[in-house]
């Protein structure tokens, strides 16, 4: 079953037990899901539907940021919607885990000592084994700390 199905059928559940905020927050990140499949103009890969998820949490994350502290009712509804699409989002490698790639990366290109001049090879070659299953600015930092 794909992920458009997944919300749809959460979504069914969240009107029967007459969940509204959450109906509301589920019918947004399938009206996105689906937008993006009709511009494909077809159906959307695991790969693609995560993307679109975290898209999604990612925007919330900056109405966050933007949202003056007295809009508690913005700033609540965006830390609910963030909650309920966090359910969908795939899991996040952890900063160990990125460890683990960067360094099978430097291995791969044969670098013993690596420089900042190496870190636009190492991350060319690192971002496609990570993408969608990592923050890339916690990559960055992490690629960061291998270099001397």
């Amino acid at each position: 079953m794909g992920m458009i199905d997944n919300v749809r059928s959460e979504m069914v559940a969240a009107m029967k037990n007459k969940d509204k905020e959450r109906k509301e927050a589920l019918s947004a990140l399938l009206s996105a899901l689906k937008n993006v499949a009709i511009d494909k103009r077809a159906d959307l890969t695991d790969a693609e539907e995560a993307t679109v998820v975290l898209k999604e949490i990612k925007q919330l994350h900056d109405t966050l940021e933007q949202t003056p502290a007295d809009r508690t009712d913005i700033i609540e509804q965006c830390n609910f919607r963030i909650k309920v699409y966090e359910e969908f989002a795939p899991k996040m490698m952890s900063e160990d885990e990125i460890k683990e790639q960067v360094s099978a990366v430097i291995a791969e290109l044969g670098i013993d000592e690596p420089k900042a001049s190496d870190k636009g090879k190492i991350m060319k070659l690192l971002m496609p084994k990570v993408k969608g299953k990592a923050d890339g600015s916690l990559v960055s930092k992490v690629v960061g700390d291998f270099l001397n």
